[in-house]
């Protein structure tokens, strides 16, 4: 199970980013835990100056803007 985290601070980006992200991967049926960060110390720690940013299993893979959905399904 991969654990994804959406960092941001409640935007409509943030919120589009979350739903697509939610949507991929029941489409793909891979089973997921999402998380959404909107703590700006913890954004901030992991190196995203510009959200909504996606972490994957502690590791950032986006940051700025809602990822395509072909980015998204590619981390599937």
């Amino acid at each position: 199970m991969k654990i994804i985290k959406v960092l941001g601070t409640g935007c409509a980006n943030c919120k589009n980013t979350l739903k697509l992200i939610e949507e991929v991967a029941k489409a793909r049926g891979v089973e997921i835990q999402l998380e959404k960060v909107e703590d700006l110390k913890q954004i901030m720690t992991s190196g995203v100056m510009s959200t909504p940013g996606v972490v994957i299993d502690d590791k950032v893979v986006h940051a700025g803007g809602v990822p395509s959905r072909e980015k998204v399904e590619g981390w599937f």
